[in-house]
């Protein structure tokens, strides 16, 4: 039976470059917080245990996450990387792996650290390292005359002959706990920072025979760590244009893959179109043949197959049948649900209501707290009136009815099958079946009548 794997993950740090009272690793990267990749990194290996190193902004990391089964480690004072880790060692099972990752470094994929799991439970260390065009900042990974790692040297601890070394420490390193907590509990601070480096292990390991051997990113992304705004945004870019490249790879047509944001998950069907400039948050489905107009907000939405959503709409919480057609400039609200062939103007606004097959309401109109039937037409500047200041209250509108523009409905109301509302009708009764009801003040005319004009 192969070991268990345990994780840590460090997330201490303060990110004094953030110029933030929100700990670094809260900031949010494609709407969810940086330290929420990685835990869906670790949790897609299965671990036995995953705890969480914390220090700066306190207890609003572990309340933030709230996960019940991750153990937290309060590193205080943050003396270095090997102190951090040692605050773990409590929560370690000693016969497991463990992986060590940080809460900054967002976008490792789960075959990077699939593969170095792979190594430790055969026994050795396996240690992460790229190289870089430009090294500056980072740990030097120095090798022995056979190419054996042989220890890590921090940047400012580096001779000027390490320094000209371009292969360089990630942090990230999987290994068996038991030895970790040994080689750990040996650590001293020597060092021009005066902390506790977690890249002495390496060092002590390979004096004492252990096996370290480096494994290596897919992509330099997968390992660049966020210490600024600056560069929270490049790795935003970044993970958009990975998420953009696979749903290209699937079939999607992305009129402009550099203006597009995913912040929670999109699946799609064949032949998807998406304009530029949409935001995609939550859950978003879209079937078959859906096309997505520029300048479009999607929430927790699903679009059934050939919808065709035109520039500038907001969708949050809906659902939509096969074949409707919505915006310009419409907005959906939670709730809603619309059946095929519906069509939805420009400036409507929907929110808790559903809508029946092939009922138009195209122009300036807000239905709320409303059913409405089948081959429904509601004319412009319609309102369902649905609040009285203190409760909601519904409207029912039946199969076929035809609804004048500038009606107001004020629920609780219902209006019968293939009833007629007058233009401009206040209804605050129910209104009969295949009749016409309208309410309207008697028009006049006042001779002889001028128009105001403005004092001089």
């Amino acid at each position: 039976m192969s070991a268990p794997l345990n994780v840590v993950i460090l997330a201490a740090g303060k990110g004094t470059r953030m110029k933030s009272d929100l700990p670094k690793v809260l900031h949010p990267l494609a709407g969810r917080p940086l330290l929420n990749h990685v835990l869906a990194a670790a949790d897609i290996l299965s671990p036995e245990k995953i705890c969480v190193v914390y220090g700066h902004g306190g207890e609003a990391l572990p309340k933030a996450i709230a996960r019940d089964e991750l153990a937290w480690a309060k590193q205080e004072p943050q003396l270095g990387t090997g102190h951090a880790v040692q605050q773990a060692v409590p929560y370690l099972n000693p016969d497991a792996i463990c992986l060590i990752l940080y809460g900054d470094v967002p976008l490792t994929r789960p075959e990077t650290l699939q593969e170095m799991t792979l190594i430790a439970r055969e026994g050795a260390i396996a240690l992460l390292t790229v190289r870089l065009a430009n090294p500056s900042g980072y740990g030097r990974i120095v090798r022995n005359a056979r190419g054996q790692v042989e220890r890590i040297v921090e940047h400012k601890d580096a001779t000027p002959e390490e320094l000209a070394i371009d292969e360089v420490n990630t942090g990230i390193l999987c290994l068996p706990a038991g030895k970790l907590a040994g080689w750990l509990a040996r650590l001293g601070n020597d060092n021009a920072q005066g902390e506790y480096y977690l890249t002495d292990v390496i060092g002590m390991a390979a004096a004492e025979g252990e096996q370290v051997i480096p494994c290596h990113p897919a992509a330099e992304w997968e390992v660049l760590g966020i210490n600024s705004r600056q560069q929270l945004a490049e790795l935003e870019r970044m993970h958009q244009r990975n998420v953009a490249e696979a749903l290209m790879v699937q079939g999607v047509t992305l009129i402009d893959p550099a203006r597009l944001d995913v912040r929670g998950t999109l699946e799609c069907g064949r032949d998807v179109l998406i304009d530029v400039n949409c935001v995609f948050e939550g859950a978003v489905a879209l079937g078959d043949g859906v096309k997505i107009g520029a300048n479009c907000v999607l929430k927790n939405v699903s679009l059934a197959a050939g919808v065709e959503l035109q520039p500038f709409c907001h969708l949050d919480g809906a659902k939509v049948g096969a074949d409707a057609r919505i915006g310009p400039f419409s907005r959906l609200r939670p709730g809603t649900e619309l059946a095929e062939e519906t069509h939805i103007g420009n400036f409507v606004e929907i929110k808790n209501s559903q809508v029946g097959f092939n009922s138009k309401i195209n122009h300036l109109s807000y239905v709320g707290d409303a059913t409405v039937g089948c081959r429904v037409n509601i004319g412009a500047g319609t309102i369902t009136c649905n609040y009285d200041g203190a409760n909601k209250h519904r409207t029912v509108i039946e199969d076929d009815v035809f609804v004048g523009s500038d009606t107001q409905l004020v629920a609780p109301v219902t209006v019968g099958r293939g009833a007629t509302l007058g233009a401009g009708t206040t209804l605050t009764r129910d209104a009969p079946a295949r009749q016409l009801t309208l309410s309207r003040a008697k028009q006049i005319t006042l001779p002889g009548w001028i128009r105001p004009v403005k004092k001089k």
